[in-house]
């Protein structure tokens, strides 16, 4: 009896470490409300973008996200705020800002964020920078802007919301493939840069295609940054149509939502998952539509794959401007 004994205790021994393996942490999530922390103002285009992403929240997650806006310094008020303050148990969010957020984590000695704490979901919009000036303007192609740019070295004043973002490094990378010297004024917004332009205060804007299509009876687009050409402008063409290779997609604006590293992969998975089944939710992409955003869904091994790219270009081209 005591070897049968024995023998079933052995045996429940041996099955012990399956009856007490710890649950899936992703089995329970989300446990409660998430929050989505936009690191620009309410009313701006990604806080618009980040709430009509979230508008299907809890047909996905069952639960809602809320946004919480956090703006100042161009994002890296937010970001940084995100990387101190933020929970690691999937509940706390960030929109991410391509290329935005990682120029600023490759030049700002202050940025506490780069590729590598962030861990992207899913992308719901794609604005690609396009290049403007007023109806009246001499300049009607890329190809005239450069020319007298280089009969007149810094006489071009082109505008842009803000220092180091997709409109300041379109410029940069024009400057640099052409071999000519721009003069940028950076702005508030993407409102304000029109307005300037409008104004007569700047010669032109590198802009994103959703301000651009705000006036499309006063302004002249010359080219997009990307790819291919626009449906909603299919009449302007490409940079690279135009002859400028470098101004492919690197300066379009992508955002998504991510969470911070050192959450658990189980519920980062889980998270990217529903993220992108939400964005593409019927709703969401009515919506963008109807506000005149360029949607683009893409998954959370895409968006890793854009990181890592869009890093290695912007080190190279930003190197002169790394605080010391």
């Amino acid at each position: 009896m005591n070897r049968v004994f024995r023998f079933v205790l052995c045996a429940a021994l041996l099955l012990l470490p399956a009856t007490l393996k710890a649950a899936d942490p992703a089995d329970d999530y989300p446990s409660g409300p998430i929050t989505a922390v936009c690191t620009y103002s309410v009313g701006s285009q990604t806080d618009v973008q980040a709430r009509i992403g979230a508008m299907p929240a809890e047909k996905y997650f069952g639960q809602p996200i809320v946004i919480l806006n956090k703006a100042g310094a161009g994002g890296l008020t937010g970001w940084n705020w995100f990387m101190d303050r933020g929970s690691r148990d999937g509940l706390t969010m960030t929109v991410y800002n391509l290329p935005n957020f990682i120029a600023q984590s490759i030049v700002k000695k202050n940025a506490k964020y780069s590729i590598r704490t962030l861990e992207p979901l899913a992308n719901f919009a794609a604005d690609p920078v396009v290049l403007f000036v007023p109806k009246d303007s001499p300049f009607n192609s890329v190809a005239d802007v450069v020319a007298y740019a280089k009969a007149n070295p810094g006489k071009v004043t082109l505008n842009g919301s803000g220092l180091f973002v997709g409109h300041h490094i379109a410029l940069l990378l024009l400057q640099k493939e052409a071999g000519i010297n721009l003069t940028y004024i950076p702005e508030k917004g993407g409102s304000d840069s029109l307005q300037s332009v409008l104004a007569g205060k700047v010669m032109g804007s590198f802009n994103n295609l959703s301000i651009a299509m705000r006036a499309p009876d006063k302004i002249k687009v010359l080219g997009i940054a990307d790819l291919q050409r626009h449906e909603f402008m299919p009449e302007v063409p490409t940079f690279i149509e135009q002859g400028y290779k470098s101004l492919d997609d690197a300066t379009t604006n992508f955002r998504g939502y991510a969470l911070p590293a050192g959450v658990d992969k189980a519920i980062v998975e889980k998270a990217a998952q529903k993220a992108y089944e939400m964005f593409n939710d019927p709703i969401v992409i009515e919506n963008m539509k109807k506000t005149g955003v360029p949607y683009r869904i893409l998954d959370r091994q895409a968006m890793l794959k854009i990181f890592e790219k869009r890093e290695a270009i912007l080190k190279d081209l930003l190197q002169a401007f790394v605080e010391k």
